[in-house]
């Protein structure tokens, strides 16, 4: 089984961290934008029509923000010409402030069946300093329309001043909202975003300290029911992310339209970030690639650690074997030796243990081959 990403590079507001390929004021091109994606999803599932796909998954940018039709025609189109399993799992991101009855209604018609809330925090007057468009209220006003449906909510750490207190309301939200996934995203300041020049300030919690509140929730959401499946992710049982653990696992996956990225049989390739150059290249017939690479030897290797480690089951010895023919206990025999005291080693798996799974980056790196 394989996945498919759709990016929706539209909203109406950029968040003060964000560095994604979103734009606020350029939703004057949706139209045209949905035409090209339109194209490409034809073309791509001409050269994909040996693979089936078990998810969708619709991100942005706020997919949420432009209109429900541009989504309804954009999954019924995949739907038409992809071979797409009838019980796939389809994600939609959604802002709060962007949700309401008529655009629902369309979702659930084409058969997003996931939906996935970027809360990020309880605190109204956080959701302000970060640019957010939305409050708690509104939150949960978006959550009463989707009550009984598959609800992920994002929350995010590590924020100018955040308290403990901060993140348990947040959680407590999320549950009072119906989820039924919680992803704790650490955040992460980019060069070039606001939030940098918070981080360069020094105004942000230190890896300590973050580290603190990422023990918390770890702790707190185990208490409630949900068991952690990745660094970064927490589910009921039966409502892990199938199109995440598909890239965990180091799945195949198409994605389609700007700044999407790809892999397919071992090659890698992303489209361009610029709304212009994509739909130009679309509407002369070509794809909107900027980058592509074939993944092979010990980068695969790599990759497929890399992945595997961050998730809670890490390394299956058998699945190892099955995709390179040797045992991982005897090809890394000496970096399991070193960091024995981070492993848990079975007959069944390597994986890092539960208390130094959120520093896994630096157990990690020492499996890497050259």
């Amino acid at each position: 089984m394989a996945g498919i990403y759709v990016h929706v590079p539209f909203c109406k507001q950029k968040c003060t961290y964000c560095d994604f390929a979103s734009y606020s004021r350029e939703i004057g091109k949706a139209e045209a934008y949905f035409a090209c994606l339109l194209k490409e999803i034809d073309s791509r599932a001409l050269e994909l029509k040996e693979k089936t796909f078990n998810t969708i998954y619709l991100g942005g940018g706020t997919p949420s923000f432009v209109k429900a039709e541009f989504i309804g025609a954009t999954i019924n189109r995949i739907k038409k010409v992809f071979s797409v399993t009838s019980d796939a799992e389809i994600t939609i991101e959604i802002n709060p402030g962007t949700l309401d009855e008529q655009k629902l209604a369309i979702y659930k018609a084409v058969g997003i069946n996931r939906f996935s809330i970027g809360l990020q925090s309880a605190y109204d007057e956080r959701l302000c300093s970060l640019n957010r468009i939305h409050t708690a209220e509104q939150f949960l006003y978006a959550c009463s329309l989707l009550k009984g449906e598959n609800i992920s909510v994002d929350v995010m750490i590590g924020l100018k001043d955040q308290k403990i207190e901060e993140v348990k309301a947040t959680i407590d939200l999320a549950i009072k909202g119906g989820a039924n996934h919680i992803s704790v995203y650490a955040l992460t300041p980019e060069e070039g975003t606001p939030m940098f020049t918070t981080y360069l300030n020094g105004e942000l919690p230190s890896e300590d300290e973050t580290t603190e509140l990422y023990d918390f929730a770890r702790d707190y959401l185990s208490t409630l029911g949900f068991e952690r499946y990745e660094v970064s992710n927490f589910a009921k049982k039966g409502f892990y992310s199938k199109h995440n653990l598909n890239y965990w696992r180091r799945g195949e996956y198409i994605g389609l339209g700007v700044a999407a990225s790809s892999c397919i049989d071992d090659r890698r390739f992303t489209n361009t970030e610029k709304i212009d150059e994509y739909v130009h290249c679309l509407l002369n017939d070509k794809y909107a690639e900027i980058f592509s690479e074939l993944i092979e030897g010990d980068e695969i290797k790599n990759e497929y650690i890399m992945l595997a480690m961050r998730t809670s089951e890490g390394i299956i010895l058998s699945d190892y074997t099955k995709n390179f023919g040797s045992d991982f206990l005897i090809d890394y025999k000496r970096e399991i030796s070193d960091n024995q005291k981070y492993l848990d080693v079975c007959d069944y798996s390597v994986k890092i243990k539960d208390d130094y799974l959120y520093v896994q980056n630096q157990i990690i790196i020492n499996f890497m081959k050259d």
